[in-house]
């Protein structure tokens, strides 16, 4: 029976997340890695990739963070698509990435295009980054503007075959013009996910989720849903709890890993960048056992014993690291008041929406 059991695991499917490197050709002023650690030189070692994926062959997504995953050889990608196709593996690569060595290829005529015919590769899909604000920096000083962020995805598009869907990191400095993100996006035919300001590496304070999701109401009623991801989501939460993805869904380490370039082992990102709730590789890996850490803390459980009454429970408490950030800022009430104005709006998209699946959208195919 236990042996049937260590099969079922091997054999559910699963998302992996790696970051090859720390190292970044931008300075972003919010970016989470970008003191995290002191040697950016320091790289995943593809074996363990090998070894996560022979224990999880029906791996759907390998997604690929940073740093920038462009400070790596091309050739790195490539052998994980090689011994992707030796085993008969199914799993594509997201590569999310600034794509400014795309650009300079290009942009410089460097003979050899080798972003370009990696970016090129069926099991290759790429996303990029952008939002409005001083925030994204080429170089301290140096904005990434809307101007340099069209001309890469219109080179993606003539070079690559399509237009990247793109994130946008929101912060209050920023967040008075989240939404022009996704009327951006629409104006480009893509989609955009707009991601919360995490509490971790440089960034000491968090954007509570309440903030943002005035926005995620405002494009609902705005009709640009079709172009932003987590609003999609926000309207599905409360109906199909099943479907959703980060930041709203509560069983989430169960089908996703974190590799980091240390090696160490995570089921979420931004704990990862914390280092915390560290998984056992071994365990899991060799003698396959399966842990679900973030479930088991009943610190990150709920902001509050009063959440476990409240209709707007699961999207309050959908992310557990929303749920740690804002509790060590002692920032839960400010949360709570905010979300109690819009949850009328929230339960009402909710009830009246279309019913949205996740999976069919736009930005999920970038990541299966």
């Amino acid at each position: 029976m236990t042996e049937f059991k260590d099969i079922q695991q091997d054999m559910r499917t699963m998302d992996l997340i790696i970051k090859p490197t720390e190292a970044c050709n931008f300075s972003c002023t919010f970016c989470s890695s970008t003191y995290l650690v002191d040697d950016k030189k320091q790289s995943l070692h593809l074996e363990k990739v090998f070894e996560f994926l022979k224990r999880f062959p029906n791996t759907a997504t390998i997604i690929v963070n940073g740093g920038d995953p462009t400070m790596m050889p091309v050739k790195y990608y490539w052998d994980i698509i090689a011994h992707l196709e030796e085993n008969k593996y199914p799993a594509r690569i997201s590569i999310t990435t600034n794509l400014w060595k795309f650009w300079l290829e290009w942009e410089n005529d460097l003979p050899d295009k080798s972003w370009t015919k990696l970016f090129r590769h069926p099991r290759v899909h790429v996303g990029t980054s952008f939002q409005y604000g001083e925030g994204r920096q080429i170089r301290p000083g140096r904005v990434f503007t809307e101007e340099d962020f069209v001309k890469i995805s219109t080179l993606m598009l003539e070079k690559v075959g399509y237009r990247p869907s793109f994130i946008a990191v929101i912060e209050k400095n920023n967040l008075h013009n989240a939404i022009d993100n996704v009327r951006l996006a629409k104006h480009l035919g893509v989609d955009c996910k707009l991601n919360y300001v995490n509490m971790s590496g440089e960034c000491a304070e968090p954007l509570p989720l309440s903030y943002i999701y005035k926005v995620y109401v405002q494009i609902w009623k705005e009709g640009l849903a079709d172009h932003e991801y987590n609003t999609r989501q926000m309207a599905n939460r409360l109906v199909q709890t099943n479907t959703t993805t980060c930041p709203l869904h509560r069983k989430c380490d169960e089908g996703i890993r974190l590799l980091h370039p240390d090696g160490k082992y995570y089921s979420c990102g931004a704990f990862g960048d914390d280092r915390e709730y560290e998984i056992d590789f071994e365990a899991e890996i060799k003698e396959k056992k399966f842990f679900t850490p973030l479930q088991d803390a009943i610190e990150l459980d709920a902001l509050k014993m009063e959440c476990y009454s409240c209709p707007m429970f699961q999207i309050c408490n959908g992310c557990r690291k929303h749920v740690k950030d804002i509790k060590t800022r002692e920032m839960v009430e400010e949360h709570c008041q905010n979300m109690k104005a819009i949850a009328d709006d929230i339960i009402a998209i909710n009830q009246d929406g279309p019913s949205i699946e996740i999976r069919n959208d736009k930005y999920y195919e970038a990541l299966v």
